[in-house]
């Protein structure tokens, strides 16, 4: 298999894992204080009267502490898996790989690409109060469009396995939303155009019109 080229991180799933494994940290170490707090409680106050921490019988005390060491080992585990949503370039494709979800698409399949603010894709106003809180300050950020003839896969699994916003319409597309917006775009129609990861060093990189133009616009602001 040919080498891949620079692994671009996907920002809604670094956005998403890193919201959740830090309540879920905490939740997890809350329950082992807990227990260590009743336990030494029941140890210090020899009359059970005295002490001000409700009694925690043995199977509680097992079933919070597993509760509590289950919780931080899944927060590490989010917390690792943050860097396994990337997308990275080949020769002849591109590949998407989330936690859920390894795919190759076939540069053949891009029709165009494009690009667009986060919030003109998703408009704050017609997402529900929990997605627009998730998304928070990716809402301003610049996302490549990845316009295609057809899904490599059923769009009902890709549903299923990828985040909602990936997709912004019905068409066949793919929103990505990475670190690098300008780079990532240029090496993704250099490498579709020429077969080459990364632009050509003797010469400047070809690039589509819709492409070229999005990226004048952004510069010019």
């Amino acid at each position: 298999m040919a080498r891949g080229g620079k692994k671009y991180p996907l920002l809604v799933y670094r956005r998403l894992l890193g919201r959740w494994w830090t309540p879920i940290l905490t939740m997890g170490i809350v329950l082992l204080l807990y227990v260590g707090v009743a336990r030494g409680a029941e140890w210090y106050f020899s009359d059970p009267a005295q002490n001000p921490i409700p009694r925690l019988d043995d199977l509680g005390a097992i079933v919070l502490a597993v509760a509590g060491g289950l919780s931080i080992g899944f927060s590490l585990f989010l917390v690792s898996i943050r860097n396994f949503a990337y997308v990275q370039l080949f020769n002849d494709h591109f590949r998407i790989v989330t936690p859920f979800l390894r795919l190759n698409v076939s540069y053949k399949r891009i029709h165009r690409v494009t690009t667009a603010s986060m919030d003109a894709l998703f408009p704050p106003k017609k997402l529900s109060s929990w997605r627009r809180e998730m998304l928070g300050p990716l809402l301003s950020q610049t996302a490549n469009v990845v316009h295609l003839t057809k899904y490599p896969l059923s769009r009902f699994w890709l549903k299923f396995f990828l985040s909602p916003f990936f997709f912004a319409d019905n068409t066949p597309h793919f929103v990505l939303l990475v670190d690098d917006w300008m780079r990532f775009g240029i090496e993704l129609d250099s490498a579709r155009v020429s077969g080459r990861i990364g632009p050509a060093k003797s010469s400047r990189p070809k690039m589509t019109p819709s492409l070229l133009d999005d990226l004048n616009r952004s510069l010019k602001k």
